[in-house]
């Protein structure tokens, strides 16, 4: 039986219409693209879960905000008011908005990487990545082992391994270690929470080889809520008391405000109490973002993000988030599909490896699939396996992903039951021709990011699935 549906605690004031599609516009459509999720034109696309970022709705409140934008370009009255809301949210001492998560990361990662460096993470995300690497640098993930059994219930898949993340410290030399990122919830791993104990402990092994602790908080809000309603000691705090505290075990973050603070554009970079660190960063500001009482941002922006990070920790919003995750992933359990168990904060993970074991990683059975369920019924997904990973940057070879999975990221207060039923449908007729299946080869690809721009050919011909 499925998981009871948690209803919207809001109601719905505006509509956008969307597109259908036939089978046979959909076949010529991804063909145009290259087999790219991304290169498909919005409009063709009719229920778009390639990501929650950026793509959420936003609130009355927001939207009212909007109109009081200040831009000024310098001192904007709205900018003291994102402030004064990210201090109240986070208890960290600076903030420097951005345009968004790279750009944070742009920032921030020269700043404490370089060659002969290393950065160690729960998981590293794929600009994460990107920008730890363009330093130089070598990114190591370090998640917990019960993060790659996708079927095993564990309440926090997301964690560090402290006890490897110890020997790498010894083994490459505590100088040489320039962050430690703690990623929450841990996207790369399915969307899965950190448990406060694990970022305590985290914490506590930097301070004692004097490392900076970075805390890329995207989802921070979920982040919170899997922690109150799975860790002892939790589950009579408020959402904004965990998120003090979690914030309490690092040193700085970065963020893109277009995930939790349910936002279209903006980033945060924020310091707990290092002046140095924070000049650094204005530095760094002014000549890729702007000046730093906007970085990157128009006014309205900045006052959309004020209100925004606030609204990000309602209990009673969370509870319905995280209950659409969980509905999908109980008529998947029905329907014999593997998944990331326990579903994620903003996304369920679907197991490409296991729909589609014939198809090899080279082949990348998780864009596999995701082609698939843009053929089937026009919803748009994306990749998180070998196909993201890139290839190695020292060998040229192509990675080998631990988990090869086709992310459904979920917009905030965007769909409703019925569409998720639609996804579930999808998938589910999938299964059942999975078989005929195929991968997918790359005939260009960039330097970095390639899942972005990169294009693809089936092994088979596409129109054959059809069929």
């Amino acid at each position: 039986m499925s998981k009871k549906y948690v209803a919207e605690p809001f109601k719905i004031k505006m509509v956008e219409p969307l597109r259908m599609t036939t089978k046979e516009e959909r076949i010529e459509k991804i063909k145009e693209a290259n087999y790219n999720l991304f290169a498909l034109r919005a409009e063709d696309v009719y229920i778009d879960l390639l990501t929650d970022s950026g793509t959420g709705a936003m609130s009355s409140n927001q939207w009212a905000g909007l109109m009081l934008g200040d831009e000024s370009y310098s001192g904007a009255s709205s900018f003291f008011k994102l402030v004064e809301s990210a201090k109240d949210v986070f208890g960290y001492e600076y903030i420097q908005p951005v345009h968004q998560g790279r750009a944070a990361e742009k920032v921030v990662m020269p700043l404490l990487l370089g060659e002969g460096k290393v950065a160690i993470s729960n998981m590293h995300f794929d600009t994460t990545r990107a920008h730890v690497e363009l330093t130089g640098a070598k990114a190591i993930d370090n998640v917990v082992a019960e993060a790659l059994d996708t079927t095993t219930f564990a309440p926090f898949k997301g964690n560090m391994d402290i006890e490897k993340m110890e020997k790498l410290i010894s083994e490459y030399g505590s100088e040489n270690v320039g962050a430690i990122i703690m990623t929450v919830t841990n996207n790369t791993a399915g969307g899965q929470p950190v448990s406060m104990s694990n970022m305590r402990d985290v914490y506590a092994i930097a301070q004692k080889n004097n490392i900076k602790v970075v805390i890329d908080a995207a989802r921070y809000a979920e982040n919170a809520y899997f922690i109150k309603t799975r860790e002892e000691g939790y589950q009579d705090k408020s959402i904004k008391e965990i998120v003090r505290e979690m914030f309490s075990y690092g040193d700085l973050l970065t963020m893109s405000s277009k995930k939790d603070a349910i936002v279209n554009m903006g980033g945060l970079i924020a310091i707990k109490n290092d002046e140095e660190m924070y000049n650094d960063v204005k530095a760094r500001t002014i000549p890729f973002e702007g000046f730093v009482s906007y970085g990157g941002l128009a006014g309205r922006d900045l006052e959309a993000l004020a209100i925004g990070l606030q609204e990000g920790i309602d209990y009673d919003y969370l509870n319905y988030r995280i209950g659409q995750m969980e509905y999908i992933g109980s008529r998947l359990e029905e329907a014999g599909i593997s998944f990331q168990s326990p579903v994620g904060g903003h996304a369920v993970f679907v197991d490409a490896k296991k729909v589609l074991p014939h198809i090899p990683y080279y082949q990348y059975p998780a864009q596999a699939l995701a082609v698939e369920l843009y053929i089937e019924a026009g919803i748009r997904s994306c990749d998180i396996g070998s196909y993201m990973l890139d290839n190695d940057p020292v060998t040229g070879e192509q990675r080998e992903a631990e988990l090869e999975l086709t992310r459904l990221a979920i917009p905030r207060r965007v769909y409703t039951q019925a569409h998720l039923d639609v996804v579930c449908d999808a998938i589910i007729a999938i299964k059942e021709r999975a078989d005929e299946i195929r991968g997918y080869e790359i005939t260009w690809q960039p330097k970095v990011l390639r899942h972005f721009t990169s294009k693809l050919r089936p092994v088979e011909r596409v129109e054959e699935l059809a069929k």
